[in-house]
């Protein structure tokens, strides 16, 4: 069965508890999560700062190089 949380409004904001879901993969009060919109919804993942440096390094190289991009994704 997959994990359900209820959105609710905290002062003007609207918040949704994680608890559990938090505690199994070891993410901490103040860690940073990586916030992804996917095709099929919403994707956290914990801040790794080795894959930060190679994403950084993989979007100069296809900012440099579009055409190559273009042609990789066909």
């Amino acid at each position: 069965m997959p994990n359900t949380a209820k959105v609710r409004k905290v002062g003007n904001s609207l918040s949704v508890t994680l608890t559990d879901v938090l505690k199994r993969h070891r993410i901490d009060e103040g860690d940073t999560l990586y916030i992804s919109e996917t095709p099929s919804g919403i994707m956290l993942q914990k801040y790794d700062p080795d894959f930060e440096t190679a994403m950084e390094a993989a979007r100069e190289i296809m900012d440099k190089h579009p055409n190559m991009m273009k042609e990789l994704a066909k």
